[in-house]
């Protein structure tokens, strides 16, 4: 760990380790960024019970950390890849916040606002930086980070990815991140590299957390990532896809139900009083 990390008071690196289940070297290489990166989105599931109930949640390390790794709760992007950026930052690693367009499933890249938060990271000694997220709540998600490069496949933890660029009206080079799937390169998000700063993601959080428009405060939107499935919820929609592809789905109708899952299943115990199904 470099010894001039400024290290927040408030983020506990021990602590946050152990919520994910990281028990390798504490090192600024690209082992230990993956490791952490795939042990986190394993570790600690996505969920927007907050903005369910219109509002938004902080961004204090404190409070993500009392949320996040102290307690049976999970959290979306903002949550998500500021505690991974806290904990890059003290293992030693440089991390720039990058925000996104979500282009899955859009007519155009232009359609959607820049409202995802993924992260830039250089590590020590190497010239290539590498895209990381732990925050998108789609099985098209990064499983470890990727080098910035375009045209090139890669394989990461069993998902395939490349990054490509587009064409857009503005200075910056456009980057399009793609996921393999169903046979075909499907878009996931658009971002170009000016850094973002805190601030801006205050206010990001803020418009996603409570706008009565914002998806994540329509229905409930939860996930989970193993090495066997992925898990979500979406609404009353119950799907799992295996390892191998089989897919099931089935919806739920009763909020005991659904609590029950999101408990056993997700690991996540939902506030009392919060309704999870819609109607």
């Amino acid at each position: 760990m470099a010894d001039d990390t400024v290290r927040d008071p408030g983020f506990d690196l021990g602590e946050y380790l152990a919520r994910i289940g990281w028990e390798g070297e504490r090192r600024a290489d690209l082992t230990t960024l993956a490791g952490v990166h795939l042990a986190h989105l394993r570790g600690i599931p996505f969920e927007n019970l907050d903005a369910l109930s219109r509002s938004a949640p902080s961004l204090e390390p404190g409070d993500l950390m009392a949320k996040l790794v102290r307690s049976r709760r999970g959290g979306y992007c903002y949550e998500h890849n500021t505690l991974l950026l806290l904990a890059l930052e003290e293992l030693g690693f440089r991390v720039t916040r990058l925000t996104a367009r979500v282009v899955l499933g859009a007519a155009t890249v232009e359609s959607r606002p820049r409202t995802h938060m993924a992260l830039l990271v250089e590590i020590p000694g190497d010239p290539q930086p590498y895209l990381a997220d732990v925050g998108f709540g789609a099985i098209g998600a990064l499983l470890e980070p990727v080098p910035l490069r375009t045209d090139t496949e890669f394989l990461d933890a069993g998902r395939l990815h490349r990054l490509v660029r587009a064409p857009h009206r503005g200075p910056l080079e456009l980057w399009v991140l793609q996921a393999h799937q169903e046979d075909r390169w499907a878009d996931q998000y658009a971002f170009t590299l000016e850094p973002f700063e805190k601030p801006d993601f205050d206010v990001i959080n803020w418009h996603i957390g409570t706008n009565p428009r914002s998806p994540f405060t329509q229905q409930i939107y939860v996930q989970s990532v193993t090495a066997e499935r992925h898990l979500l919820l979406h609404g009353s929609l119950l799907t799992e896809t295996r390892a191998d592809g089989t897919v099931k789905k089935r919806e739920l109708t009763d909020e005991a139900e659904a609590r029950r899952l999101l408990e056993e299943e997700f690991g996540i115990s939902a506030p009392q009083g919060a309704r999870l199904l819609p109607g």
